[in-house]
Protein backbone atom coordinates (compact mmCIF):
# COMPACT_ATOMS: atom_id res chain seq x y z
CA UNK A 1 0.00 0.00 0.00
CA UNK A 2 1.42 3.09 -1.12
CA UNK A 3 1.63 6.67 1.33
CA UNK A 4 -0.07 9.53 0.44
CA UNK A 5 2.83 11.86 1.82
CA UNK A 6 5.13 9.93 -0.33
CA UNK A 7 3.94 9.84 -3.69
CA UNK A 8 3.98 12.30 -6.24
CA UNK A 9 0.85 12.51 -8.50
CA UNK A 10 2.83 14.44 -10.95
CA UNK A 11 0.96 13.70 -14.77
CA UNK A 12 -1.26 11.13 -13.22
CA UNK A 13 -5.13 11.01 -13.59
CA UNK A 14 -6.17 10.16 -9.65
CA UNK A 15 -9.65 9.33 -8.67
CA UNK A 16 -10.64 9.97 -5.28
CA UNK A 17 -13.69 9.12 -3.30
CA UNK A 18 -14.35 11.66 -0.99
CA UNK A 19 -17.75 12.21 0.93
CA UNK A 20 -19.20 15.57 0.05
CA UNK A 21 -22.43 14.46 1.44
CA UNK A 22 -23.16 17.67 2.71
CA UNK A 23 -26.53 19.14 4.08
CA UNK A 24 -28.17 21.15 1.71
CA UNK A 25 -31.05 24.11 2.54
CA UNK A 26 -34.23 23.99 0.35
CA UNK A 27 -32.00 26.49 -2.19
CA UNK A 28 -29.73 24.01 -2.34
CA UNK A 29 -26.77 25.93 -0.36
CA UNK A 30 -24.76 24.07 1.66
CA UNK A 31 -25.32 24.60 5.16
CA UNK A 32 -22.53 22.73 6.67
CA UNK A 33 -19.30 22.06 4.51
CA UNK A 34 -17.08 20.09 7.30
CA UNK A 35 -16.95 17.14 5.17
CA UNK A 36 -15.80 18.86 2.27
CA UNK A 37 -12.90 20.67 4.00
CA UNK A 38 -11.74 18.08 5.48
CA UNK A 39 -11.07 16.27 2.20
CA UNK A 40 -8.92 19.51 1.27
CA UNK A 41 -5.17 18.51 2.17
CA UNK A 42 -5.40 15.42 -0.29
CA UNK A 43 -6.98 16.96 -2.87
CA UNK A 44 -5.07 19.97 -2.08
CA UNK A 45 -1.76 17.48 -2.38
CA UNK A 46 -2.48 15.76 -5.81
CA UNK A 47 -3.27 19.17 -7.20
CA UNK A 48 -0.18 21.02 -5.42
CA UNK A 49 1.75 18.02 -7.12
CA UNK A 50 0.44 18.54 -10.91
CA UNK A 51 -1.45 15.18 -10.49
CA UNK A 52 -5.06 15.06 -12.69
CA UNK A 53 -7.89 15.20 -10.02
CA UNK A 54 -11.03 12.93 -10.25
CA UNK A 55 -13.33 13.75 -7.80
CA UNK A 56 -16.37 10.81 -7.04
CA UNK A 57 -19.11 10.98 -4.15
CA UNK A 58 -22.86 10.49 -3.51
CA UNK A 59 -24.87 13.15 -1.87
CA UNK A 60 -28.05 11.69 -0.33
CA UNK A 61 -29.70 8.60 -0.79
CA UNK A 62 -31.71 8.96 -4.05
CA UNK A 63 -33.50 5.99 -6.05
CA UNK A 64 -33.18 7.60 -9.45
CA UNK A 65 -31.60 9.98 -11.04
CA UNK A 66 -32.78 13.48 -9.20
CA UNK A 67 -31.82 16.99 -9.93
CA UNK A 68 -32.24 17.51 -6.15
CA UNK A 69 -28.95 15.17 -5.32
CA UNK A 70 -26.97 16.31 -8.19
CA UNK A 71 -23.36 17.24 -6.84
CA UNK A 72 -23.56 20.30 -9.54
CA UNK A 73 -25.18 22.01 -6.57
CA UNK A 74 -21.32 22.06 -4.77
CA UNK A 75 -19.42 23.13 -7.48
CA UNK A 76 -19.07 26.31 -7.15
CA UNK A 77 -18.29 26.04 -3.50
CA UNK A 78 -15.71 23.57 -4.35
CA UNK A 79 -14.19 25.92 -6.49
CA UNK A 80 -14.10 28.61 -3.59
CA UNK A 81 -12.65 25.74 -1.69
CA UNK A 82 -9.88 24.90 -3.98
CA UNK A 83 -9.29 27.92 -5.13
CA UNK A 84 -9.52 26.70 -9.37
CA UNK A 85 -12.06 25.66 -11.91
CA UNK A 86 -13.56 22.51 -11.89
CA UNK A 87 -14.80 20.54 -14.50
CA UNK A 88 -18.04 18.45 -14.05
CA UNK A 89 -19.28 15.50 -15.69
CA UNK A 90 -22.76 15.11 -16.33
CA UNK A 91 -22.60 11.10 -15.62
CA UNK A 92 -20.01 9.64 -13.77
CA UNK A 93 -19.73 6.59 -15.66
CA UNK A 94 -20.72 7.87 -18.71
CA UNK A 95 -17.93 7.81 -22.33
CA UNK A 96 -17.84 11.93 -21.89
CA UNK A 97 -16.54 11.17 -18.32
CA UNK A 98 -13.73 9.04 -19.26
CA UNK A 99 -12.76 11.23 -22.28
CA UNK A 100 -12.89 14.49 -19.44
CA UNK A 101 -10.72 12.61 -17.52
CA UNK A 102 -8.46 12.03 -20.15
CA UNK A 103 -8.23 15.52 -21.57
CA UNK A 104 -6.87 16.47 -18.08
CA UNK A 105 -4.41 18.57 -17.68
CA UNK A 106 -2.05 18.39 -14.96
CA UNK A 107 -3.32 20.82 -11.86
CA UNK A 108 -7.02 19.97 -12.94
CA UNK A 109 -9.66 19.23 -11.54
CA UNK A 110 -12.75 17.30 -12.80
CA UNK A 111 -15.74 16.59 -10.42
CA UNK A 112 -18.17 13.48 -11.39
CA UNK A 113 -22.16 13.52 -11.13
CA UNK A 114 -23.32 11.09 -8.04
CA UNK A 115 -22.50 7.86 -7.89
CA UNK A 116 -25.40 6.94 -6.26
CA UNK A 117 -27.31 7.65 -9.45
CA UNK A 118 -26.45 4.36 -10.77
CA UNK A 119 -27.83 1.60 -8.71
CA UNK A 120 -24.83 -0.46 -9.05
CA UNK A 121 -22.23 1.77 -6.84
CA UNK A 122 -24.42 0.12 -3.83
CA UNK A 123 -24.84 -2.99 -5.96
CA UNK A 124 -28.92 -3.05 -4.29
CA UNK A 125 -31.78 -3.10 -6.64
CA UNK A 126 -34.44 -0.36 -6.88
CA UNK A 127 -37.70 -1.89 -6.62
CA UNK A 128 -41.01 -0.56 -5.62
CA UNK A 129 -42.82 -1.70 -2.47
CA UNK A 130 -44.83 -4.41 -3.95
CA UNK A 131 -42.28 -6.00 -5.96
CA UNK A 132 -42.37 -9.96 -5.97
CA UNK A 133 -39.97 -12.14 -4.30
CA UNK A 134 -38.88 -13.27 -7.95
CA UNK A 135 -39.10 -10.02 -9.26
CA UNK A 136 -36.40 -8.56 -6.49
CA UNK A 137 -34.76 -11.89 -6.85
CA UNK A 138 -34.17 -11.07 -10.81
CA UNK A 139 -33.03 -7.29 -10.23
CA UNK A 140 -30.70 -8.18 -7.93
CA UNK A 141 -28.71 -10.25 -9.78
CA UNK A 142 -28.89 -8.14 -12.94
CA UNK A 143 -27.44 -5.51 -10.61
CA UNK A 144 -24.43 -7.39 -9.52
CA UNK A 145 -24.05 -8.32 -13.43
CA UNK A 146 -23.86 -4.76 -14.16
CA UNK A 147 -21.49 -4.03 -10.72
CA UNK A 148 -18.15 -5.27 -12.25
CA UNK A 149 -19.15 -3.06 -15.51
CA UNK A 150 -19.82 0.24 -13.36
CA UNK A 151 -17.09 -0.63 -11.16
CA UNK A 152 -14.61 -1.02 -14.22
CA UNK A 153 -15.87 2.69 -16.05
CA UNK A 154 -15.20 4.65 -12.78
CA UNK A 155 -11.43 2.72 -12.80
CA UNK A 156 -10.67 3.28 -16.20
CA UNK A 157 -10.94 7.35 -15.21
CA UNK A 158 -7.67 7.14 -13.48
CA UNK A 159 -3.83 5.59 -12.54
CA UNK A 160 -4.52 6.40 -8.94
CA UNK A 161 -6.92 5.09 -6.37
CA UNK A 162 -7.55 7.02 -3.53
CA UNK A 163 -9.81 6.64 -0.52
CA UNK A 164 -10.78 9.41 1.67
CA UNK A 165 -13.81 8.68 2.92
CA UNK A 166 -13.80 6.26 6.02
CA UNK A 167 -17.94 7.70 6.73
CA UNK A 168 -18.24 5.19 3.96
CA UNK A 169 -15.41 2.69 4.57
CA UNK A 170 -18.09 -0.11 5.98
CA UNK A 171 -20.14 -0.05 2.93
CA UNK A 172 -18.41 -2.54 0.12
CA UNK A 173 -19.77 -0.43 -2.54
CA UNK A 174 -18.02 0.12 -6.18
CA UNK A 175 -16.47 3.29 -5.35
CA UNK A 176 -15.58 2.87 -2.21
CA UNK A 177 -14.15 -0.93 -2.01
CA UNK A 178 -14.43 -2.78 -5.17
CA UNK A 179 -12.72 -0.44 -7.63
CA UNK A 180 -9.97 -1.06 -5.27
CA UNK A 181 -8.99 -4.21 -7.01
CA UNK A 182 -8.09 -2.62 -10.83
CA UNK A 183 -4.93 -0.83 -9.22
CA UNK A 184 -2.25 -2.49 -7.60
CA UNK A 185 -0.32 -2.19 -4.07
CA UNK A 186 1.84 0.77 -5.56
CA UNK A 187 -1.06 3.08 -7.30
CA UNK A 188 -3.70 2.75 -4.29
CA UNK A 189 -3.78 4.56 -1.04
CA UNK A 190 -5.86 6.28 1.49
CA UNK A 191 -6.20 10.11 1.82
CA UNK A 192 -4.57 12.50 4.88
CA UNK A 193 -7.92 12.09 6.14
CA UNK A 194 -9.28 8.22 6.05
CA UNK A 195 -5.42 7.65 7.23
CA UNK A 196 -5.82 9.35 10.06
CA UNK A 197 -9.49 8.37 11.01
CA UNK A 198 -8.06 4.40 10.72
CA UNK A 199 -4.78 5.38 12.84
CA UNK A 200 -7.19 6.51 15.46
CA UNK A 201 -9.06 3.51 15.12
CA UNK A 202 -6.36 1.37 15.52
CA UNK A 203 -4.77 3.27 18.74
CA UNK A 204 -7.76 3.09 20.58
CA UNK A 205 -9.15 -0.87 19.86
CA UNK A 206 -5.78 -2.35 19.28
CA UNK A 207 -2.83 0.00 20.73
CA UNK A 208 -4.06 0.67 24.06
CA UNK A 209 -2.53 2.61 27.02
CA UNK A 210 -4.88 1.73 30.06
CA UNK A 211 -6.84 2.57 32.03
CA UNK A 212 -9.38 2.76 28.77
CA UNK A 213 -12.77 4.23 29.31
CA UNK A 214 -15.13 3.79 26.80
CA UNK A 215 -18.75 6.04 27.11
CA UNK A 216 -21.74 4.48 25.03
CA UNK A 217 -24.47 7.28 24.87
CA UNK A 218 -27.53 6.99 23.29
CA UNK A 219 -31.49 5.83 23.25
CA UNK A 220 -31.63 2.27 23.22
CA UNK A 221 -29.54 -0.79 24.08
CA UNK A 222 -30.56 -2.49 21.15
CA UNK A 223 -28.49 -0.39 18.66
CA UNK A 224 -25.49 -1.12 20.75
CA UNK A 225 -25.04 -4.70 21.99
CA UNK A 226 -22.55 -5.66 19.57
CA UNK A 227 -20.11 -2.91 20.14
CA UNK A 228 -20.94 -3.37 24.15
CA UNK A 229 -20.08 -6.89 23.68
CA UNK A 230 -17.14 -6.11 21.90
CA UNK A 231 -15.75 -3.47 24.46
CA UNK A 232 -16.84 -5.70 27.40
CA UNK A 233 -13.34 -7.73 25.63
CA UNK A 234 -10.94 -4.79 25.94
CA UNK A 235 -12.34 -1.71 28.26
CA UNK A 236 -11.34 -1.24 31.98
CA UNK A 237 -14.70 1.20 32.64
CA UNK A 238 -17.30 1.20 30.70
CA UNK A 239 -19.73 4.00 30.92
CA UNK A 240 -23.45 3.56 29.41
CA UNK A 241 -25.63 6.37 29.84
CA UNK A 242 -28.35 8.30 27.73
CA UNK A 243 -31.38 6.34 27.31
CA UNK A 244 -30.19 3.22 27.58
CA UNK A 245 -30.09 3.87 31.35
CA UNK A 246 -33.55 2.94 32.05
CA UNK A 247 -33.69 -0.34 30.54
CA UNK A 248 -30.99 -1.29 33.02
CA UNK A 249 -32.49 0.51 36.18
CA UNK A 250 -36.04 -1.03 35.22
CA UNK A 251 -34.56 -4.60 34.46
CA UNK A 252 -32.55 -4.27 38.31
CA UNK A 253 -36.30 -3.61 39.70
CA UNK A 254 -36.45 -0.13 39.43
CA UNK A 255 -39.15 2.68 39.24
CA UNK A 256 -38.29 4.15 35.99
CA UNK A 257 -41.96 6.53 35.38
CA UNK A 258 -42.01 8.00 31.70
CA UNK A 259 -38.06 7.61 31.04
CA UNK A 260 -37.53 5.46 27.61
CA UNK A 261 -37.39 1.76 28.02
CA UNK A 262 -37.02 -1.19 25.78
CA UNK A 263 -38.69 -3.83 27.50
CA UNK A 264 -37.82 -6.60 25.08
CA UNK A 265 -33.95 -6.25 26.35
CA UNK A 266 -34.34 -6.30 30.22
CA UNK A 267 -32.76 -9.83 30.07
CA UNK A 268 -29.78 -8.81 27.83
CA UNK A 269 -29.22 -5.90 30.60
CA UNK A 270 -28.99 -7.98 33.20
CA UNK A 271 -26.83 -10.25 30.97
CA UNK A 272 -24.36 -7.48 29.81
CA UNK A 273 -24.38 -6.38 33.77
CA UNK A 274 -23.44 -10.11 34.44
CA UNK A 275 -20.35 -10.32 31.56
CA UNK A 276 -18.82 -7.42 32.73
CA UNK A 277 -18.72 -8.26 35.97
CA UNK A 278 -17.21 -11.68 34.87
CA UNK A 279 -14.63 -10.20 32.56
CA UNK A 280 -13.71 -7.84 35.49
CA UNK A 281 -15.39 -4.67 33.73
CA UNK A 282 -16.04 -1.49 35.85
CA UNK A 283 -19.41 -0.80 34.44
CA UNK A 284 -21.13 2.41 35.26
CA UNK A 285 -24.42 3.66 35.02
CA UNK A 286 -26.11 6.92 36.05
CA UNK A 287 -26.85 6.69 39.95
CA UNK A 288 -29.37 10.06 39.44
CA UNK A 289 -30.89 11.89 36.82
CA UNK A 290 -32.29 15.04 35.74
CA UNK A 291 -35.92 14.22 35.18
CA UNK A 292 -39.25 16.40 33.66
CA UNK A 293 -42.90 16.05 33.31
CA UNK A 294 -42.56 16.30 29.78
CA UNK A 295 -40.39 15.93 26.68
CA UNK A 296 -39.72 19.86 26.51
CA UNK A 297 -37.05 21.95 26.82
CA UNK A 298 -39.16 24.20 29.29
CA UNK A 299 -40.68 21.75 30.81
CA UNK A 300 -40.42 20.99 34.95
CA UNK A 301 -37.42 19.45 35.94
CA UNK A 302 -35.77 18.32 39.06
CA UNK A 303 -33.14 15.59 39.95
CA UNK A 304 -34.36 12.01 41.49
CA UNK A 305 -32.72 8.24 41.59
CA UNK A 306 -32.50 6.84 38.59
CA UNK A 307 -34.36 3.66 39.69
CA UNK A 308 -36.77 6.03 41.48
CA UNK A 309 -38.51 8.37 39.31
CA UNK A 310 -42.36 9.13 39.87
CA UNK A 311 -44.84 8.17 37.33
CA UNK A 312 -45.35 10.97 34.95
CA UNK A 313 -41.74 12.31 35.21
CA UNK A 314 -38.94 11.07 32.89
CA UNK A 315 -35.19 10.90 32.63
CA UNK A 316 -33.72 13.53 30.64
CA UNK A 317 -30.21 14.15 31.37
CA UNK A 318 -27.53 12.88 34.00
CA UNK A 319 -27.57 14.02 37.74
CA UNK A 320 -24.48 16.02 39.24
CA UNK A 321 -23.68 13.10 41.09
CA UNK A 322 -23.74 10.86 38.38
CA UNK A 323 -21.26 13.56 36.36
CA UNK A 324 -18.95 13.34 39.07
CA UNK A 325 -18.71 9.55 38.85
CA UNK A 326 -18.20 9.61 35.09
CA UNK A 327 -15.74 12.66 35.66
CA UNK A 328 -13.95 10.26 38.10
CA UNK A 329 -13.48 7.17 35.94
CA UNK A 330 -12.80 10.01 32.98
CA UNK A 331 -9.45 11.68 34.50
CA UNK A 332 -8.14 8.68 35.73
CA UNK A 333 -7.84 7.45 31.93
CA UNK A 334 -5.20 7.28 29.63
CA UNK A 335 -7.69 5.93 26.42
CA UNK A 336 -11.07 7.29 25.97
CA UNK A 337 -13.69 6.54 23.46
CA UNK A 338 -17.09 8.23 23.86
CA UNK A 339 -19.92 7.93 21.54
CA UNK A 340 -23.44 9.41 22.34
CA UNK A 341 -24.55 11.88 25.04
CA UNK A 342 -25.64 11.83 28.38
CA UNK A 343 -28.69 12.84 27.45
CA UNK A 344 -31.22 15.43 25.87
CA UNK A 345 -28.26 18.05 25.06
CA UNK A 346 -30.23 19.14 21.54
CA UNK A 347 -32.64 21.04 24.35
CA UNK A 348 -30.00 23.38 26.39
CA UNK A 349 -32.04 22.93 29.67
CA UNK A 350 -30.80 19.09 29.74
CA UNK A 351 -27.30 19.26 28.45
CA UNK A 352 -25.15 20.37 31.38
CA UNK A 353 -24.80 16.10 31.69
CA UNK A 354 -23.41 15.55 28.20
CA UNK A 355 -21.46 19.24 28.90
CA UNK A 356 -19.54 17.70 31.67
CA UNK A 357 -18.33 14.58 29.81
CA UNK A 358 -17.70 16.99 26.97
CA UNK A 359 -14.96 18.93 30.10
CA UNK A 360 -13.87 15.57 31.73
CA UNK A 361 -12.81 14.05 28.31
CA UNK A 362 -10.92 17.63 27.27
CA UNK A 363 -9.43 17.62 30.98
CA UNK A 364 -8.01 14.37 30.45
CA UNK A 365 -6.72 14.82 27.48
CA UNK A 366 -4.90 18.00 28.45
CA UNK A 367 -3.30 15.76 30.74
CA UNK A 368 -1.95 13.19 28.74
CA UNK A 369 -5.25 10.75 27.66
CA UNK A 370 -5.67 9.69 23.83
CA UNK A 371 -9.28 10.76 23.58
CA UNK A 372 -11.64 9.58 20.27
CA UNK A 373 -14.84 11.10 19.77
CA UNK A 374 -17.36 9.69 16.90
CA UNK A 375 -20.89 9.44 16.52
CA UNK A 376 -23.12 12.40 14.70
CA UNK A 377 -24.23 13.55 18.29
CA UNK A 378 -21.09 13.40 20.23
CA UNK A 379 -19.12 15.02 17.34
CA UNK A 380 -22.59 17.66 17.33
CA UNK A 381 -21.68 17.94 21.34
CA UNK A 382 -18.38 18.59 21.22
CA UNK A 383 -18.79 21.20 18.82
CA UNK A 384 -22.15 22.81 20.67
CA UNK A 385 -20.01 23.09 23.53
CA UNK A 386 -16.37 24.00 22.19
CA UNK A 387 -14.17 21.03 22.61
CA UNK A 388 -13.19 20.20 19.38
CA UNK A 389 -10.01 21.09 19.53
CA UNK A 390 -9.36 19.74 23.13
CA UNK A 391 -9.70 16.30 22.60
CA UNK A 392 -7.46 13.74 20.44
CA UNK A 393 -9.52 13.48 17.54
CA UNK A 394 -12.99 13.97 16.21
CA UNK A 395 -13.67 11.14 14.20
CA UNK A 396 -16.20 12.07 10.34
CA UNK A 397 -17.41 8.16 10.51
CA UNK A 398 -20.53 7.26 11.92
CA UNK A 399 -21.70 3.83 10.50
CA UNK A 400 -18.05 3.01 9.95
CA UNK A 401 -16.54 4.06 13.74
CA UNK A 402 -19.27 1.77 15.46
CA UNK A 403 -18.61 -1.22 12.91
CA UNK A 404 -15.18 -0.55 13.67
CA UNK A 405 -15.68 -0.87 17.69
CA UNK A 406 -17.49 -3.98 17.12
CA UNK A 407 -14.50 -5.37 15.42
CA UNK A 408 -16.22 -5.57 12.32
CA UNK A 409 -13.58 -5.70 9.35
CA UNK A 410 -13.97 -2.73 6.87
CA UNK A 411 -14.38 -2.94 3.04
CA UNK A 412 -12.98 0.35 2.28
CA UNK A 413 -10.00 -0.09 4.27
CA UNK A 414 -9.41 -3.89 3.71
CA UNK A 415 -9.89 -3.01 -0.02
CA UNK A 416 -6.44 -0.49 0.24
CA UNK A 417 -4.86 -2.68 2.98
CA UNK A 418 -5.11 -6.07 1.27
Amino acid sequence: MAKIEHYNFSGKRVFVRVDFNVPLDENFHITDDTRMRAALPTLKKIIADGGRLVIGSHLGRPKKVDPKFSLKHILAHLEELLGTKVKFAEDCASSEALEMSKNLKNGEVLLLENLRFYAEEEGKPRLSDDATDEEKAAAKKEVKASQKDFTKKLADLADVYVNDAFATAHRAHASTALIADYFDGDHKMFGYLMDKEVSAVKKVMQNIERPFTAIMGGSKVSTKIEIIRNLLTKVDNLILTGGMTYTFMKANGGKIGNSIVEDDKLDLALDLQKEAKEKGVNLLLGTDSVIADKFDNEAQKKIAHSDGIPDGWMGMDIGTETREIFRKAILESKTILWNGPAGVFEFDNFGEGTKAIAEAVAEATKNGAYSLVGGGDSVAAVNKYGYADKVSYVSTGGGALLEAIEGKELPGIAAIEK
